[in-house]
């Protein structure tokens, strides 16, 4: 996975998947803009990279509003004069309560952040790829967009949204050579599973970590780099036939049954 000579534009690349995307752009070769609100922890991502001898910049922005998304868009075209791969990745995990008590306004967030985020993304940077005849895009979606997750109500919905875009992009763009696709990461050791364990069980996180990871055939959660790998190989030359499409990383837990899971255990 070579991107010497690319330009890779990550959202929230200030930490977790996508700090790990930055980091694993920029070590094979490519020009890296991160896009985050956070600007110390997206400024750290560029530091990192810089002093490591790679290029980034970075851009602070609200990937809620259109002018954050033209901004971030244009910062890059004129730091490095194209967008060969673009990681639409920020989002926010929610509360973890029922459907019947979930917050208005913190549901209008999560769809604000992960799914008019996303659609900004794609309504900004296609028509850049359009233009070049060239470019690939990963959506952040979750296994969460494949099956429901109970208390988890509006990230499930922004997510499932995040599928449906990702394919009526893939089928509008490939003709002109821009390929679409999404990775749906399971449980994934960043700060937002920890969140997610909090929320769920305030006091035990320890056993709400074990129940996730009891769920996961791999007995695991997976790491950033892991999810990353997939981003960057979505974006290469590898995959180059490969638009459309949903890559699952969650170690098995969305793959198989519980009994599948238990079978053979004392």
């Amino acid at each position: 996975m070579d991107f010497t000579g690319k330009v890779a534009l990550i959202t929230g690349g200030s930490n977790g998947i996508g700090r790990a995307a930055a980091l694993g752009f920029a070590r094979r070769g490519a020009r890296v803009v991160v896009a985050d609100h956070d600007a110390v922890e997206g400024a750290a991502t560029v530091d990192t990279i810089q002093q490591h001898g790679g290029e980034a910049q970075f851009v602070a922005a609200d990937v809620t509003r259109s002018a954050d998304v033209q901004a971030y868009v244009q910062a890059t075209l004129d730091a490095y004069g194209a967008i060969d791969c673009f990681f639409n990745n920020a989002g926010i995990e929610g509360l973890v309560v029922p459907t019947a008590e979930y917050d208005e306004a913190v549901f209008d967030a999560v769809i604000a952040v992960n799914l008019k985020g996303v659609f900004l993304g794609l309504r900004h940077v296609l028509p850049v790829m359009l233009r070049q005849g060239r470019g690939a895009v990963v959506n952040t979606a979750s296994t969460a967009g494949l099956v429901g997750s109970p208390g988890l109500s509006a990230y499930v919905a922004s997510k499932h949204g995040v599928l449906g875009l990702t394919r009526t992009a893939a089928g509008e763009v490939g003709a002109a050579g821009v390929r679409v696709n999404a990775v749906c990461p399971g449980p994934t050791d960043t700060r937002m599973i920890r969140s997610l364990e909090e929320q769920s069980s305030p006091g035990d996180q320890v056993g709400a970590s074990a129940r996730y990871r009891a769920s996961i055939p791999l007995g695991r959660y997976a790491t950033v780099e892991e999810v990353a790998d997939v981003v960057l190989f979505l974006c290469s030359d590898l995959a180059s036939s490969v638009t459309a499409a949903h890559y699952v990383v969650d170690g098995g837990r969305t793959g198989t049954t519980a009994a599948s899971r238990s079978f053979g255990k004392a």
